[in-house]
Parts: C-alpha cells; sequence; structure tokens
C-alpha cells in the first residue's frame, strides 16, 4: 500500500496540521504570533483558575469522606511508602478502587502532611492543568484558538467545578482529568502520525492510569469513536471495522475496570428490591436535564441532592425523557451542517452513563461533580454550533467577544461565591440546607460538625430532623444515640442502636454504639458481645478494639484487653485514648516503663487533654520504679489539670496529692488530700474516699504512694 494510501485510511492526517471548523487540515502552520496567542491564553487559563480557587488553600477538610480518604486514614496520613502504595492496590477507598488518587494523597501528606492548604492546593494545579490541556488538545485537532478557549476557559471557572476542586476528596476528578486529555492527546497523536505501535502503546497507559484515578474514565473509548467523526473526519475514509478493532485494547480495559468498580462497590450498589429499575431511569433522565439547566443557570448549587422521585411517571419524569428526545433528534437532524453539536451531545449523554443512577451507589439522585468531564461536550457542541451558525453577522467578532466575556465574568462571579461554601464543614452544610429541601444528610453531617465544636444541643436538633425527614437513616440513628451516650442517656440511646441494627444488621458503628450504652449502663458481658460483633462486620476497626478492651480489662482479661489494645494502635497510630488504656493496663502489670511511654505519647497527641495529663501525672508520681518518678513532672501536669477544672475534681486533686508527696512536700500532699476527701464529700463510701483515706495516712506519716502491680 503506498504512503498516500496509508494517510487516506487513518484519515489523511498529518500530525501538527491545522484544521477548520469541519476538520479537514488546513496547509498554513502556526505563526510565530498564534504560538504566543496560545501561550497567552494558557496562562489566562491558569490564573482564571486561580483567581476562582485560590481561595480554597486557606480552606480546611470537610467531614465528607476527607475523614476516610486523607487525614482519618492511617495509611493516607502517613505518607507516600511502599507499604501505602501497595495497599493503594489491594484496598478500596469510600468504596471505590482508585489506587492512584490514593497515591497522590499519600504524596500530599508526605510533602504538607495534614495541612488542608496544600492538598487543596495539588487540586487546583491539577485542574489548571486539565483546562490548559483542553485547550492545546481542541486548538491541535481543530484549528481554532478563540473557540477552544472559551470551551476550556467555561470548563475552567464553571461554578459544577467547584466541588471537583474545593473538596479535597474529589482529587480522583482532576486527577482523571489529566490523564483523560493526556491519552485524547496520545490518540490525535497517533492517528495523525506514522504507523507507530509505540504510540499507541502509550496512549493505551494513560489510559491504564486515567482508570486507576476514576471509573467515569470507562466511557473514553466512546468518545474516541465519536471524534474520529468530528473534528478527525475518520469516518468515511477509513473502515467502521477498522475504527471500532483499533480500541478493542481500549474496550478490554473499560471493561476491567467496570468489574474491579463493581467487585470494590457492591456492597454499597442499592438492591433492585428496595429501588426498582423504572424509578432509576426517570430519576436518569431527570438528572440529565438539571444538569443541562445548571450549566446555563448554576444557581442552588449543593454538595448533595437527596433522591426526589415519589414515582416513575411523575411531570418532571415525562417532560425530562420528552426534551431528551427532541434535543437528540435535533442535533441529530443537523449533524451535516453541525457535526460539532451532535458530536457534544453525544459526549454528554454518553459520559454521564456510569454515573447516571441507572445502577445506583448511595443515596443521592445526582452530583456536581459527575459532570466534571461529561459536560465538556456541552461547552463543545454549543460553542461550535454558535460560532458556526453567526458567520453572516455583521461585527460577529465584536459581538461574540463580548458574550464570551460578559459568560466568563459571571460565571467567575458565581463560582468564587460557590467556592466560599466550601471554607469548613459547617459552612458546607449550611449552604447546602439554604439551597435544597429534605435534605436529613446535610442535617447529619452538620449535626457531626457541631458535635465537634461543642455545640451538642444543636446537633441532637439537627439529628432529629434528619430523623423527621427520613425514619430509617441509619446514619443519623447511630450519631444520635451516640451523642446520648456522651450526655449519660444510655438507656435512650439503647433503644436507637437497636432500630439502626434491625434496619442495618450489617452496621459495625451500630453494634460499637450498643456496646457503649451497654457499657455505660453497667451490662459489661453484653456489651463485650457486641463489640466482639462489630470486629467480626469490621476487624479493623480500631474504635471498637479499643472499647472491647476497656470492657475485658474491667472483667479481669488484662492479656486480652492488651493485644486489642495493640490492635487499635497498630491500625491508627495517632489514636490518643487507644495509647492511654493501652498505658493504663500495662501499668496493672507492673510494665511502668512501657505504660510511661504510651501515656506520653496519648499526652503528645492531644496536649490540652485533661485526662491524659491526669494520667501520666498519676504514673509519673506513682511507679514503684524509682528511675522512672518524677514528682516535680507529675506536681506541673496535675496543677495544669487541676486549674482547667477549677479545683472541683477529686479525682485531679489525688492524682496532685500522690504528684506532692512523691516530690516530698508532705504537708502539700496532706491539704490536698484531704481538700479531695471534702470535693468528694457526696459519696463518703466510694471507692475514691477510701484510697484518699489510706493515703493520707501515708502522708501524714511521711511516706509517698507507690502503685503495686
Amino acid at each position: 500500500m503506498s504512503r498516500k494510501s496509508k494517510e487516506r485510511r487513518r484519515g489523511g492526517k498529518q500530525s501538527g496540521e491545522p484544521r477548520n471548523g469541519s476538520g479537514f487540515v488546513t496547509t498554513e502552520s502556526p505563526s510565530h504570533f498564534q504560538r504566543w496567542q496560545a501561550v497567552c491564553i494558557c496562562v489566562f487559563l491558569a490564573l482564571a483558575v486561580f483567581i476562582v480557587f485560590g481561595q480554597t488553600m486557606r480552606f480546611g477538610f470537610v467531614n465528607y469522606d476527607d475523614n476516610l480518604s486523607v487525614y482519618d486514614n492511617p495509611v493516607v496520613s502517613q505518607g507516600l511508602t511502599l507499604h501505602g502504595i501497595g495497599w493503594a492496590f489491594t484496598h478500596t477507598q469510600v468504596g471505590h478502587w482508585d489506587p492512584l488518587t490514593t497515591i497522590s494523597h499519600m504524596l500530599d501528606c508526605r510533602l504538607y502532611g495534614l495541612s488542608a492548604g496544600g492538598h487543596h492546593f495539588g487540586n487546583l494545579l491539577l485542574h489548571a492543568a486539565t483546562a490548559v490541556l483542553l485547550f492545546l488538545l481542541l486548538r491541535s485537532m481543530t484549528g481554532f484558538a478563540w473557540r477552544s478557549a472559551f470551551v476550556a476557559a467555561v470548563f475552567a471557572v464553571h461554578p459544577l467545578r467547584v466541588e471537583s476542586v474545593a473538596w479535597v476528596t474529589e482529587r480522583k476528578d482532576v486527577l482523571s482529568g489529566v490523564f483523560f486529555m493526556l491519552t485524547l492527546w496520545a490518540y490525535v497523536r497517533w492517528v495523525r502520525g506514522k504507523p507507530d505501535y509505540r504510540r499507541y502503546v502509550v496512549m493505551l497507559l494513560l489510559f491504564a492510569l486515567g482508570l486507576m484515578c476514576k471509573s467515569i474514565l470507562v466511557t473514553l473509548p466512546f468518545v474516541l469513536l465519536l471524534l474520529d467523526y468530528w473534528p478527525l473526519a475518520r469516518w468515511g475514509n477509513v473502515p467502521p471495522a477498522r475504527l471500532v478493532l483499533e480500541k478493542v485494547p481500549l474496550f478490554a480495559l473499560s471493561a476491567a475496570m467496570c468489574v474491579a468498580q463493581w467487585l470494590a462497590d457492591r456492597t454499597n450498589v442499592v438492591s433492585v428490591d428496595l429501588l426498582p429499575l423504572w424509578p432509576r431511569v426517570g430519576n436518569a433522565a431527570v438528572s440529565y436535564v438539571i444538569y443541562a439547566g445548571q450549566m446555563l443557570w448554576p444557581a442552588n448549587l449543593a454538595i448533595f441532592y437527596p433522591w426526589f422521585l415519589a414515582g416513575f411517571w411523575s411531570w418532571q419524569v415525562v417532560l425530562s425523557l420528552l426534551a431528551l428526545a427532541l434535543v437528540s433528534a435535533g442535533v441529530f437532524a443537523v449533524r451535516k451542517k453541525y457535526p460539532g453539536l451532535l458530536v457534544g451531545w453525544l459526549w454528554y449523554a454518553g459520559m454521564l452513563v456510569p454515573v447516571s443512577g441507572v445502577i445506583q451507589s448511595g443515596e443521592m439522585s445526582h452530583a456536581d461533580r459527575y459532570t466534571y468531564l461529561p459536560q465538556i461536550g456541552l461547552y463543545l457542541g454549543v460553542t461550535w454550533a454558535v460560532a458556526d451558525f453567526s458567520k453572516g453577522w455583521r461585527r460577529r467578532r465584536e459581538i461574540l467577544g463580548g458574550l464570551m466575556a460578559l459568560i466568563l465574568s459571571a460565571l467567575m462571579i458565581v463560582a468564587c461565591r460557590q467556592a466560599g461554601a466550601w471554607y469548613n464543614s459547617e459552612s458546607l452544610w449550611t449552604h447546602a440546607l439554604e439551597c435544597t429541601s429534605g435534605n436529613y444528610v446535610a442535617h447529619d453531617h452538620l449535626a457531626n460538625e457541631l458535635i465537634r465544636k461543642g455545640r451538642d444541643d444543636e446537633a441532637i436538633a439537627h439529628y432529629k430532623e434528619a430523623l423527621s425527614i427520613n425514619p430509617s437513616y441509619v446514619e443519623a440513628l447511630v450519631n444520635l444515640a451516640n451523642t446520648l451516650v456522651t450526655h449519660g442517656r444510655a438507656s435512650d440511646a439503647i433503644a436507637g442502636f437497636q432500630k439502626a441494627i434491625q434496619l442495618e444488621s450489617g452496621n459495625a458503628e451500630a453494634h460499637n454504639g450498643l456496646g457503649n450504652a451497654l457499657y455505660q449502663k453497667g451490662r459489661v458481658v453484653e456489651a463485650i458481645s457486641h463489640y466482639r460483633a462489630a470486629l467480626q462486620l469490621k476487624p479493623d476497626y480500631a474504635d471498637a478494639h479499643c472499647n472491647l478492651g476497656m470492657a475485658l480489662l474491667q472483667e479481669g482479661s488484662i492479656d486480652e484487653a492488651i493485644s486489642h489494645y495493640n490492635e487499635a494502635v497498630r491500625l491508627k497510630p495517632g489514636y490518643a485514648n487507644a495509647q492511654c488504656n493501652l498505658g493504663n493496663a500495662l501499668l496493672r502489670q507492673g510494665h511502668d516503663g512501657e505504660a510511661i511511654r504510651h501515656a506520653e505519647t496519648a499526652l503528645r497527641l492531644e496536649p490540652a487533654s485533661i485526662n491524659f495529663q491526669n494520667n501520666l501525672a498519676w504514673m509519673l508520681a506513682t511507679s514503684s520504679d524509682q528511675s522512672l518518678r518524677d514528682g516535680a513532672r507529675a506536681i506541673e501536669l496535675a496543677l495544669r489539670a487541676n486549674q482547667s477544672t477549677g479545683g472541683a475534681n477529686p479525682g485531679i486533686l489525688h492524682t496532685l496529692a500522690a504528684a506532692y508527696a512523691a516530690a516530698g512536700r508532705f504537708p502539700d500532699a496532706v491539704a490536698t488530700a484531704r481538700l479531695a476527701l471534702d470535693v468528694a464529700g457526696s459519696d463518703p463510701d466510694g471507692a475514691l474516699a477510701g484510697a484518699l483515706r489510706r493515703e493520707l495516712t501515708l502522708y501524714e506519716a511521711g511516706s509517698p504512694f507507690r502503685q503495686a502491680p
């Protein structure tokens, strides 16, 4: 076959040749001016991204998956390690297998620790890179700089991008975006160049890496077929069978990723018994229209949209199906005059299929982040259609230029305001409640943040509001019951936990919480059974290991308790409570050195903890090993804890008395022990009062108290 025939079979293109709007090759080479023009546009895109999203570098993490993905993930938070890389390939994150995304989080932890600003900076850079690559790709394929720049700019600053960029967990979006663009670029180079399997292998590798960032890239081979139609104009020049066959390896990778994702997320997939197929199809149709509407009018955007369909044949579904059918017929009818419109519409429709909700995972009806790559198709199709339609207009350049500037300015203003909602968890969920109705998930997560800030009464009100909207929402049931336990209302909490277990028997958090409530009521044996049930469901549940250790220690099973504390510390090295409890258990066995080391670790992790200050002070004051005792430091720690409680806690005064005695200050020890007895006077026969009387006798005789195993 001649060289000319080969070129014709591959679409008749040569690498680096500019094209007109129909995809045909032009003969002019890029001028010096055009190259500088491209550089300036790239700089503008990067600056636009920074103007809109630079503020996120001041933002924190949010309490929606960021804990699981980064700051509470013991493997990720340790930074990039060989063990971590292996773990990323063998474990899932928030129900997804995206090892490359997980590794990027590890790298950020290595570079920035758990400073959220650095993680946000990574998202910002990757999004800017995706926007720049999109511009360069479209310019290379079509030869139109300003049309390509406008598409890339709308993509870069549209308010729908906020969720993907401002949310650390959605690193998968911006990272997969980079590999998506690189794969398309590699495909164009392979199509236009001489037959070279090495370019094909590079494309295949980039695609594989992209799939390991986010599974939505399974639709990429379909996008390549669309680009073959326009702007690459390979349809008609290359046999259709060849166009499909050359993409078989890509489709094979997509199929493998679909299987991997199904295995990773199958436990979160909603059963057809709970949500039949037809309502899912109806929700998908409505979501397609919602996304298109949000593109034109991006208002009331929220992190979570609850399921909203009461029935499949609601008026929203009927109108949505009708609108989708009319648009599809319309773009097909004008495909010869406006081929970009057909390609853009199919790009949008096809890429949304994996996240359309037909295979429903989770409880949201749709999500802003799902539009990250699919909506590029709409920007592309509409931009090219408007540009081609307006060719005969007078003063066309001024009109379109002014319109482009107005659209981009408006989008940037709205996106800046939308990004501000992501400042912290409270602002994020408050904004979601303002923008949506019946949002039980927003009530629940706002309550979680209020609990963290010590505003428990407000939190309880939000938990109850979430349950009034959705009485079967297990997360809110468990969270409310946990809060009641911390307020000493174990009896009320038990009913909540039991209902949660009835609704979802495999909920480890509910079993762990019920164990806590039963423990608080003194029903230790029953508590142990529920802790064990939680660990059977979730073996790497650090909290359950720690709580089981606490219950076993009370039952006298010190060795088994220590083994569970050790497991909790191994799973979660920064778990201060487990470190403290492990120290106490080791102290009871006479391992004072190890006990003090763990108590020191707990205090280092949470320096302001009164409990940890008091605990370490007691160990330093009463250790039977003279080389470990440190009366002066024990006094310092006990005084700090005593000051924080206003001198009204008999347990801390008990420790302070022992610390004074360890330092040889027996008059102070006697006075403090008597004060502790007075404060504990409401329970004169209690264990603490008895211990204080025994120790007071020692202090009066000029002897310190020593803790025996």
